[in-house]
């Protein structure tokens, strides 16, 4: 991804091919050029080809795919991830929130270390299947989820690098990531079974059962595949977000002490000793532009790719018929013409004070268009409750050594361990006096 910042970089938002020997994608970085694909031409631009296809044995053909089977998903679920709706599970994602953190308590007492990705993604992993499951999925399950997905994630590296090698050659990490397939619908299916069952899903508020309710096109119940493929989808979408951005944040906040000191402030101002709660989010003003800055440079959706169902010209370069195109964040957040200073982490480019005018697709990391993420409301109740649940008790000291750069994963992840030590706030207060 790298490689792709500075390409789009040297480029100025150009439209490049890349040469990757049998592989020739194009890069499409500009705003302009993102937003016409994403948003103005987008039926034009599908979510098929080769690098769909290692994912697509993952997340199958609901939300996140295209045609019909989208059109029926995103028809029930974008009535669902309204701001309202998250609104209404506010409070139990917050005491589910608070529930997590509390375990870590032990950490703080003993000194030991934790690892950062997998404390993050365990916390935010327990909210997002309250969200989806309700209480229809125990600890254990939700557990054996989490770990199943970072499984996966690791495991299609090679097929993401190598996209156009045919399935009937093994590659390292393939019998990984169809395990954690198997883990995942063992996971899944069940729940949706009991759902279906005469007055299982009457009237929760929980993902599985609305998606048990809804009714095709065709006035049908939705089968259980479909189902499984939409609770999938979203769970990868609104947990694997969430906690790869706040995996990203402790380094961030090592980095930047000045940063890591308002922050803190603020949480002690609002928050308190905690918990924290809904209310709170809104006041947590400062906490949501560190959030936004660290999804500037560290977007967890690096890589939006299309394949141009038809040519057509975009920024003056023709685009050929069934090529790939390539969108991403990780290099359009990079573009001098629309960031100052944009390798350096500034958290007020995010300020409602600034009154800068920036192009609509300078800043994507949901997406944008009919496929925009529908769990950016979740996300923006999700992470601050989290942020703030973590500082009110402790200050994270970060034990790994830099300089963090991104691994080469589906998602944008650190390389190698991010490890933290919890110290909690009154001996982290006296140590700085």
């Amino acid at each position: 991804m790298n490689g792709l910042a500075e390409i789009g970089m040297r480029a100025g938002g150009d439209v490049v091919r890349l040469n990757l020997g049998l592989f020739r994608p194009y890069l499409v970085s500009h705003p302009d050029h993102v937003q016409h694909v994403l948003r103005g031409n987008w039926t034009n631009y599908t979510r098929e080809g080769m690098f769909w296809r290692p994912l697509n044995r993952l997340l199958g053909h609901g939300i996140l795919s295209d045609g019909p089977a989208w059109e029926s998903s995103r028809k029930v679920l974008q009535s669902l991830f309204t701001a309202q709706y998250v609104t209404s599970l506010a409070g139990a994602i917050a005491k589910t929130i608070d529930e997590r953190i509390r375990e870590l308590d032990e950490h703080a007492r003993s000194g030991r270390p934790l690892d950062a990705a997998r404390e993050m993604a365990a916390v935010v992993n327990q909210s997002v299947v309250r969200v989806l499951f309700g209480d229809k999925v125990s600890r254990q399950d939700s557990e054996r989820l989490i770990s199943a997905f970072h499984t996966a994630d690791a495991a299609v590296t090679f097929r993401l690098l190598m996209p156009f090698m045919p399935y009937s050659i093994r590659m390292p990490g393939d019998r990984a990531f169809m395990d954690a397939v198997a883990t995942i619908d063992d996971v899944v299916f069940p729940v949706i079974r009991k759902a279906k069952e005469p007055g299982g899903a009457v009237d929760g508020l929980d993902v599985v059962s609305a998606l048990c309710r809804a009714r095709g096109a065709d006035g049908e119940p939705r089968d259980d595949r479909h189902i499984r493929d939409d609770i999938v989808s979203v769970y990868a979408a609104a947990s694997e977000t969430t906690a790869t951005t706040l995996t990203w944040l402790w380094p961030v906040l090592d980095a930047h002490p000045e940063v890591a000191a308002r922050l803190y402030a603020e949480i002690e101002r609002v928050v308190g000793p905690g918990p924290a709660l809904p209310s709170h989010v809104p006041e947590l003003r400062y906490t949501k532009m560190v959030l936004q800055e660290v999804m500037r440079l560290y977007p967890a959706g690096w890589l939006f790719p299309r394949m141009a169902v038809e040519a057509e010209n975009v920024g003056g370069v023709r685009i050929k018929a069934g090529s790939m195109v390539l969108i991403s964040p990780y290099a359009t957040h990079r573009l001098e013409e629309f960031w100052d200073r944009p390798l350096e982490f500034d958290p007020e480019r995010f300020s409602p004070d600034d009154q800068t005018r920036r192009h609509r697709y300078a800043y994507f990391p949901f997406g944008g268009g009919a496929h925009q993420c529908l769990g950016q409301h979740l996300f923006y109740m999700d992470a601050p409750l989290m942020v703030a649940a973590i500082v009110s008790r402790f200050r994270p000291a970060l034990l790994s050594r830099g300089p963090f750069t991104p691994a080469v994963t589906a998602l944008l992840r650190p390389r190698g361990k991010v490890e933290l030590r919890l110290l909690p706030v009154e001996h982290a207060s006296r140590g700085a006096r």
